[in-house]
């Protein structure tokens, strides 16, 4: 994303200006994930200001060592960095490195969001915070899992687990099958980030006063990293909010929300919302 489109992606400023066989890219990124380790990077920039602001769009592949690219970690709440800031400042670019035809960038960047909101592989290796498993290892470790409050909490968590392993298994049968991943992403990604909060919630049940301080004890201050993450990942990938209107124009099929600028020039409509 960018500091002046947040959650609207393409409202997004970074330009990419042509030069013979090479782009000529200038802009800033926020929000971008493990900056600091990777090697390349994905930039969809803004050829074109004078179309509609999703057909102006073009998609590069962005080495990280390129003379111009400055990345600058962000620090979380919970003590990590695991988001960083990427500013462009005429950083060249050879056009082989451009991903699909020029304006097509909207189209790429659907594309990875598609699979970065997918979470059919059902992997825990990959598993972003607490489990359900380490939840219920939690509860017999603080001696609360036959509580019955404890217990109703656990047993609606792991309904809602099943759920949504069944909807990711459903994802996981259309990418066997060759498709690209459609809303069904955007709804397991809902999914997975009220999971997330319910896991906080419970969690917040179990230990109590536990998760304040790091005494030493097992499984205990630990948790403050999913506690104080969890809020984070309803914007990844697209904010939960966005993915709602996903699932209700794509899936429900309800009316769209209105868009003004959807039909007017990118730069038209920058200036009419400056007034």
């Amino acid at each position: 994303s960018e500091p002046s489109a947040g959650s609207d992606l393409a409202s997004l400023t970074t330009r990419a200006v042509r030069d013979g066989d090479e782009w000529v890219l200038n802009g800033q990124k926020v929000w971008t994930s493990g900056a600091r380790f990777a090697e390349w990077g994905l930039a969809i920039t803004r050829h074109d200001f004078d179309v509609p602001k999703h057909k102006g769009m073009t998609a590069f592949m962005v080495p990280f060592n390129a003379p111009g690219v400055e990345v600058r970690a962000i620090k979380q709440m919970s003590g990590g960095a695991n988001f960083n800031e990427v500013f462009l400042t005429d950083v060249r670019i050879p056009d082989s490195l451009r991903l699909g035809p020029v304006g097509d960038g909207w189209k790429v960047a659907l594309t990875c969001l598609g699979f970065e909101r997918d979470h059919s592989s059902g992997s825990t290796s990959s598993h972003t915070g607490g489990t359900y498993k380490q939840v219920i290892a939690a509860a017999e470790w603080a001696g609360v899992s036959k509580d019955p409050i404890i217990r109703q909490s656990l047993a609606d968590l792991y309904i809602q687990h099943k759920v949504a392993q069944l909807t990711n298994r459903r994802a996981a049968a259309g990418l066997r099958a060759g498709q690209t991943p459609g809303p069904e992403g955007s709804l397991g990604k809902l999914m997975w980030t009220a999971n997330m909060t319910r896991i906080s919630n419970v969690i917040s049940q179990i230990l109590g006063t536990r998760l304040v301080a790091d005494n030493g004890e097992w499984g205990t201050y630990a948790w403050n990293e999913h506690i104080l993450g969890a809020p984070g990942y309803r914007i990844a990938g697209g904010s939960d909010e966005v993915q709602r209107n996903i699932v209700g124009e794509r899936v429900l099929g309800l009316p769209p929300e209105p868009r003004v600028d959807k039909d007017v020039a990118f730069s038209e409509a920058q200036r009419l919302a400056r007034k």
